[in-house]
């Protein structure tokens, strides 16, 4: 015996026309607002994470090189870290270039790591745990993190101490001819 199923014929509309126009217009009405609502909802997600005007101004720095005499180090904030710009003495470049790259735990040139060799530009933090080496000091008479122990040489190669690895340099330019750095 098989199942009777219930008719409902007379309870359907016996008119001919639909309102299926109306239904499109409505589904297309309510899509297009909801698109608009999104889309008005990521512009001001994206300008609510978007950096702030004070953080931007920090984006870059510039140093004037002839406010750092030969020999000396300046330090200067940016992106919320210690920068050393070091003006190397031959005596400092001649020493750099003579160190054995070989038997450097991260073993690299002094030439991969300036532009110009009497400009050293390196970020301020210790490889080991992020704390902020005192220029002028150490075993290898460049910067010395009392911290754990890290000394670094007057190229900022880790040469001892737990750091693994060097003291990092950012991306920069010289420019000659205005006699100025810019970090960032």
């Amino acid at each position: 015996d098989p199942v009777a199923t219930p008719d409902f014929s007379k309870y359907r509309t016996s008119s001919v026309s639909t309102n299926r126009n109306l239904s499109y217009f409505m589904i297309g009405t309510l899509g297009t607002l909801t698109a608009a609502g999104a889309k008005s909802t990521v512009v001001d997600l994206i300008g609510t994470l978007s950096a702030t005007a004070d953080v931007l101004a920090l984006a870059k720095i510039e140093v004037s090189m002839a406010s750092i005499p030969e020999g000396k180090n300046v330090v200067l904030k940016w992106r919320g870290k210690p920068v050393f710009i070091r003006h190397r003495t031959q005596s400092e470049i001649d020493e750099a270039n003579a160190v054995d790259v070989k038997d450097l735990r991260d073993p690299q040139e002094d030439s991969e790591r300036t532009q110009q060799p009497e400009w050293l530009v390196m970020v301020g933090v210790c490889t080991h745990l992020g704390c902020v080496p005192i220029g002028e000091s150490g075993d290898f008479g460049g910067w010395f993190c009392p911290c754990h122990g890290s000394h670094y040489d007057i190229s900022g190669r880790i040469r001892k101490g737990p750091a693994p690895l060097n003291l990092e340099v950012p991306a920069y330019s010289i420019n000659a001819e205005e006699e100025k750095i810019t970090v960032g």
